[in-house]
């Protein structure tokens, strides 16, 4: 029987995206995994150095870890406030250029996947679980009614197809697999794939057949 993960459930310690002590080597390795999923979905064909100057999924990635760095660990005040205008502007130019917007606030997991840059938005209250993917189109964001009203969680290696939208404060279980241009304002069990407006689960057959990372 399929049951729905619950926010502590996907954000248990062992895969809290940043807890209170994150330091600037657990952001490097954060950034590490992210960019050896680019790798490693190249077929290990193209460097790090290729894929990160390549790809502006990156780009934003490297913005978004440095940046939630800034906020949570750099504490003295002159510094931090020179940091903090200049992921400022870096966040900008990066939402310009690219169409992506992964504010600092947000908890996003390590090995994300941005397939296709453009019209990529989320709350900066979204929590998002480790080696998930984000196709182009997408929002991620604030939206229901009484003790729904709030922002995603979404569990581990969840697929969001282009276009989709996700509103309100739900769970979205682990290796979920969202369609495109899909509606999602309900709960969603582990391994369900939903499509349509609203979105309906059609089956449990899961995101495995498009979420791929090294497996260590």
């Amino acid at each position: 029987m399929n049951q729905i993960s619950t926010s502590n459930d996907i954000l248990s310690k062992d895969n809290l995206c940043s807890p209170p002590s994150y330091n600037f080597k657990q952001m490097l390795d954060d950034l590490r995994e992210d960019i050896d999923r680019y790798v490693f979905m190249g077929n290990d064909e193209k460097s790090w150095l290729f894929m990160l100057l390549a790809h502006q999924g990156l780009w934003a990635l490297v913005e978004y870890r440095l940046h939630r760095w800034v906020d949570l660990r750099v504490n003295l005040p002159i510094i931090r406030q020179i940091l903090r205008l200049f992921c400022f502007l870096w966040h900008k130019f990066i939402q310009i250029i690219t169409g992506i917007d992964l504010p600092h606030k947000a908890d996003i997991g390590k090995g994300l996947y941005i397939n296709h840059f453009g019209g990529i938005t989320l709350n900066p209250e979204v929590k998002i679980g480790e080696f998930c993917n984000l196709s182009p189109d997408i929002t991620i964001g604030f939206g229901g009614r009484g003790d729904k009203q709030g922002c995603p969680t979404l569990g581990n290696r969840v697929f969001i197809g282009p276009g989709a939208r996700i509103f309100g404060a739900i769970t979205i279980g682990s290796d979920v697999a969202i369609g495109a241009n899909a509606v999602v304002t309900k709960d969603l069990p582990e391994q369900a794939v939903a499509v349509g407006i609203p979105a309906k689960v059609i089956n449990y057959k899961g995101a495995q057949d498009f979420v791929h990372y090294r497996k260590k």
